[in-house]
């Protein structure tokens, strides 16, 4: 080292330090890079094998979370389902009401034709409800069958299928009450049946809905943890730890510090060899 003090040509020992101060300036800069954006990963070459997990998982993360609001379209599509039946099960509690006080011989014609005036006009709002019933335009009482994307991977769907409800064929046994008469007690005793019918076909078909929403719910609930233990898992791998980063520009910032000394006094080293000449 002595002997490299004495050579001018070359100042070995300021481009050493120059060398060391420049390796602590880029790494100060790079965690104040990580610090202004919160990542430890900000590009492949910080971390190649975390960089290709993390944008999986962020990708994976990204999935979930389209599946969970796809499963609250869902949801939307099944209250609008079940408002629908439990209007049209009103109109059938109403026609029940109706159909058994026709099946009484205390009714004169008049009154029979006058009852049977009102259950035509609920059997039509019935109809009406069904029709009525939409999302996005489409009917959905008419036994459709819609898929929902509810997870993450290719198979994971919830199929569900609401039955046809119309005064032709309500509920899920899509009981006809189309041509149900009042015009004697007995007739009206014989459609009390039919009514008795519809309306425990059309609870059926109400208390399947109900299963879907159970199902869907269960299903929001297992997405939202599995959403934050993914991103849990690519916070760790890929977000910066700020006291950790922290800490090492204070450190740097000292080397820093001490290495633009060195450099100093390594530039000002060779004016020592003005001392052979005096």
């Amino acid at each position: 080292m002595a002997s490299d003090l004495m050579r001018i040509g070359a100042n070995i020992q300021a481009m050493r330090s120059l060398s060391s101060l420049m390796k602590t300036n880029e790494a100060i800069g790079n965690h104040q890079y990580r610090l202004s954006t919160g990542k430890r990963i900000n590009s492949a070459q910080d971390d190649t094998a975390g960089y290709s997990i993390a944008k999986e998982l962020q990708s994976r993360v990204s999935g979930l979370k389209q599946a969970n609001s796809n499963v609250g379209n869902a949801k939307s599509i099944l209250a609008i389902a079940e408002g629908g039946y439990q209007a049209q099960m009103s109109i059938l509690q109403s026609i029940k009401d109706k159909v058994v006080q026709a099946a009484d011989d205390a009714l004169d014609s008049d009154q029979r034709t006058s009852i049977t005036n009102q259950v035509t006009a609920l059997l039509h709002e019935l109809d009406d409800v069904s029709t009525q019933t939409k999302w996005n335009g489409s009917t959905l009482f008419t036994t459709t069958t819609k898929t929902f994307h509810v997870g993450g991977d290719a198979g994971d769907t919830l199929t569900v299928t609401l039955d046809t409800s119309t005064s032709a064929a309500v509920g899920d046994n899509n009981t006809n009450l189309s041509s149900i008469s009042l015009a004697s007690a007995a007739s009206a005793a014989a459609a009390i049946t039919s009514v008795d019918n519809a309306i425990t076909s059309l609870s059926e078909s109400i208390q399947t809905v109900g299963d879907y929403q159970a199902r869907l719910s269960s299903k929001e609930n297992t997405l939202a943890i599995s959403i934050t233990n993914t991103e849990a898992v690519r916070s760790t791998i890929e977000d910066a730890d700020f006291a950790r980063e922290q800490m090492q520009v204070m450190k740097l910032q000292i080397i820093q510090q001490t290495a633009l000394s060195s450099f100093a006094q390594a530039n000002a080293a060779p004016q020592t060899v003005l001392t052979l000449f005096r």
